[in-house]
């Protein structure tokens, strides 16, 4: 049965460690300080430390101390009650980023809920995620957890990356085709979905893919000299080129109409559109797209009246739409 010198060892012991993992170097003196024992006591129980699998280095210095260090094997890890949460939330959503861990993360998860105390664990259940898959399309495809990995290597040691790319319309035989080139840049998740924003230096220009459409060759390229991104921001690049804009994050398409709806009923379907309330059922919209009949068609589904403020452009898209309409009503067509 243990001991209550026991017992008060193995909780200094986790104090200790939870003091090496806040903190790059800690002085020996001041471990000590903050245990509320002799330095030779520290050094006995960084010893202890290091029998259970934890690499703590001793630092040199004039007041000499300890580091936690990054080992070959994962020891036991410690937690305070807010990042044991953190984690458990984490793991729980991981099943929407599409990299590939929805297993091994569940697997996780089922460990770390495992050791939780009872009033962490309820603060976790109660947080209850279903995964739906995105409106217009069918479940996010997968990426190969290697290919997301290799990727991250390659951006931070900026290296060019050769790869087969497969195209929406379907898969193509690399045999037949040169592998590309691309200096990675950034690798990012949107809608569940993984992309590679990269510097193609055949065409000088950047380009964006998708992860789980590459396929990797090596050896990697040669390094290159990162640049920044258009404007300087990754997000809003990112935002700009899904609008079909080249460097600012606007829709090349806008427009500015009046619906007979109050704002509450447009607000909701309006997007980053700018919503103005005119009148208890009237309201100014101004909104974008990525092309003219795009915009017309878009705002036809508020199903009411619409007049068009400008520009002459939307006035054109919605003639055009109401002949294809008037087409497409008639018998037989």
């Amino acid at each position: 049965m243990p001991t209550a010198s026991s017992k008060v060892t193995s909780r200094r012991l986790l104090s200790l460690l939870s003091l090496l993992q806040v903190r790059r170097d800690w002085p020996g003196m001041l471990l000590a300080q903050r245990l509320a024992v002799s330095e030779r006591t520290v050094r006995r129980d960084v010893d202890r430390l290091r029998e259970l699998g934890y690499p703590v280095q001793a630092v040199k210095g004039p007041e000499g101390g300890y580091r936690l260090d990054a080992g070959s094997e994962l020891p036991p890890l410690l937690f305070d009650d807010e990042q044991a949460v953190a984690l458990a939330v984490a793991l729980r959503i991981a099943v929407g980023t599409g990299a590939g861990i929805e297993e091994a993360a569940a697997r996780a998860l089922a460990t770390v809920r495992q050791v939780l105390p009872s009033r962490l664990r309820q603060r976790v259940d109660a947080l209850e995620v279903t995964a739906v898959e995105s409106a217009g399309r069918g479940a996010d495809p997968q990426v190969d957890t290697a290919v997301l990995l290799a990727l991250s290597a390659a951006v931070r040691s900026a290296e060019e990356v050769r790869l087969d790319y497969r195209s929406a319309a379907g898969p193509q035989d690399p045999g037949l085709r040169p592998a590309r080139r691309v200096q990675p840049h950034h690798l990012v998740v949107r809608g569940g979905r993984w992309y590679l924003i990269g510097w193609d230096p055949e065409r000088q220009d950047w380009r964006i893919y998708r992860a789980d459409r590459m396929t990797l060759r090596v050896p990697n390229g040669p390094r290159f000299t990162p640049r920044q991104v258009p404007g300087g921001d990754v997000a809003a690049f990112l935002s700009a080129r899904f609008k079909g804009a080249d460097s600012a994050n606007i829709w090349p398409c806008r427009g500015e109409v009046v619906l007979d709806l109050p704002a509450a009923q447009v607000a909701p379907f309006a997007g980053d559109g700018i919503v103005e309330e005119l009148g208890p059922a009237r309201t100014r919209l101004l909104t974008g797209s990525w092309s003219w009949a795009a915009l017309a068609a878009t705002l036809a589904r508020f199903d009411t009246e619409i007049e068009v403020i400008g520009p002459d452009s939307l006035r054109d898209a919605f003639a055009a739409l109401s002949r294809r309409a008037a087409r497409a009503a008639r018998p037989g067509s």
